[in-house]
């Protein structure tokens, strides 16, 4: 049996970084942090550069650079986070310097990454990490984003892994060819990462719900997607699981009274050889640089709207105390 957590946006720049100066590795994460690590392999997206560097972007306007000291990886660590995607809008805030210093920071750490390099075949490259334990599991996660083309890395130009959501022939091949390639590689569980679509979105746009199917049936075993700031429901295609979006988990943001983006969730899958067995979603509550378990009226808003949202993509989840729980029925697709 392998359990595989995923959390969304962890963004270690700005307050957080501020924040994290008085603080212990482990405490951002609060008691959350022991349903982290009974997972077996921990996977986030990083929504920030590691770096002193301090010129930001300015090839093209942005609003908001995100970056933090590089010792910011030891809460990463606490965590064990196993790969980070970095494949995303923020990841070259602090042009090619703070990319090269998140890169090398990561590598020091023992931290896998993909989605981001310093050229297009790097960006390219799936971060592959073993699982140790009665039946060993290699884990491949691939990782693309259709935010920020001007991140976008070429053969001499250091970027992310960018990719528009299409189902254009090109685009789909450029799919196939990365889960090849990670086949190829001896992965036996493929992650399919996309940092994709607009911010406070709450349910999918029926092309990416297309885009998401095409890359299930292309190969993939986990579609993971993020950048809504918000958790969007969980699909079921072809028997492989489709999270939408998978939120927020540590940040600093402004909090929209309705979307409340301060209430996210942990997302653990469980599979047996290879095969989805169940999906655990464990409510949580955000605070500046914290994460903790949801409790209360938290708990209960999250619950009701994920229950409702997963319904509408034929996804039924059940309360057991303080998780809602998807089980797959056996034998089915």
């Amino acid at each position: 049996m392998l359990s595989l957590a995923l959390i969304g946006d962890v963004m270690l720049g700005r307050g957080v970084d501020a924040a994290l100066k008085y603080m212990q590795p482990a405490d951002i994460w609060g008691d959350v942090l022991p349903h982290l690590l009974q997972a077996d392999l921990r996977i986030a997206n990083l929504e920030c550069a590691l770096t002193r560097h301090a010129q930001p972007w300015t090839r093209s306007w942005k609003m908001f650079h995100f970056r933090a000291d590089p010792g910011a990886v030891r809460f990463l660590q606490a965590a064990r986070i196993d790969i980070c995607s970095l494949a995303n809008n923020h990841v070259l805030d602090f042009e090619v310097r703070g990319l090269h210093d998140t890169l090398r920071t990561l590598d020091t750490a023992g931290i896998r990454h993909a989605g981001a390099g310093l050229d297009s075949a790097a960006a390219a490259a799936p971060a592959l990490v073993e699982v140790h334990g009665v039946s060993p599991c290699r884990v491949a996660l691939l990782a693309f984003t259709d935010n920020q083309p001007d991140f976008a890395a070429s053969a001499q130009q250091p970027g992310t892994q960018y990719l528009e959501v299409s189902l254009h022939a090109d685009t789909l091949a450029r799919v196939a060819d990365a889960i090849t390639r990670a086949r190829d590689m001896g992965a036996d569980l493929v992650v399919f990462s996309n940092h994709w679509g607009a911010n406070f979105v709450e349910r999918p746009a029926v092309e990416f719900r297309r885009f998401a199917h095409r890359v299930i049936e292309l190969g993939a075993d986990v579609y993971y997607g993020h950048s809504a700031h918000i958790c969007q429901g969980i699909e079921i295609h072809q028997g492989k699981p489709i999270l939408y979006d998978t939120g927020n988990f540590i940040d600093d943001y402004a909090v929209d009274p309705v979307l409340r983006n301060d209430r996210s969730c942990l997302f653990r899958l469980l599979f047996d050889q290879g095969r989805l067995q169940c999906i655990e979603l464990i409510p949580v509550r955000l605070t500046v640089a914290k994460v903790r378990l949801a409790r209360g009226e938290d708990f209960a808003a999250i619950a009701t709207r994920m229950e409702g949202l997963c319904a509408e993509l034929g996804t039924p989840l059940e309360h057991q105390a303080d998780r809602l729980v998807y089980t797959h029925p056996p034998g089915a697709q």
